[in-house]
């Protein structure tokens, strides 16, 4: 199976709040879309530098993570994000990566989204047991 990538769009999940709230307008609220390398072997979700300047995404905390490589790295983690895709939606935190790195969708969003990797179309697609909202295990 080769590289999988979606268009996804993420949101200022601070600035939706400030929207429902009528404190901004929801012209001000800062989106962007974007193509991220689908990876079910990333838990999290993972931005860059610019990514987060161009949401104005505030730092939460910092977090180690490992990589492909067996190699420890600390991050930023920034947030919260509202991630969407085709008719799904979740919120999530993201590491923020240096620079221009590639973003990654990870597991954890995937699974909230109730979305799975097409093997034969090589693509991410909506769950097809449940196309028209997300369903989630609760045990």
């Amino acid at each position: 199976m080769g590289l999988i990538y979606a268009d996804i769009e993420l949101i200022n999940g601070e600035d939706l709040v400030l929207s429902r709230r009528n404190i901004i307008g929801e012209e001000e609220i800062k989106r962007m879309p974007i193509r991220m390398l689908v990876d079910t072997g990333s838990a999290y979700m993972c931005i860059n530098e610019n990514i987060q300047e161009q949401l104005q995404l505030p730092v939460i905390e910092k977090r180690k993570g490992q990589l492909a490589n067996g190699s420890i790295v600390e991050y930023e983690v920034v947030g919260p994000i509202e991630v969407r895709f085709e008719n799904r939606r979740c919120n999530v935190d993201a590491m923020v990566l240096p620079g221009e790195a590639e973003p990654l969708l990870g597991a954890i969003p995937m699974e909230d989204m109730d979305v799975i990797i097409h093997p034969l179309r090589q693509e991410m697609i909506v769950n097809p047991d449940h196309p028209y909202f997300a369903q989630m295990k609760l045990k």
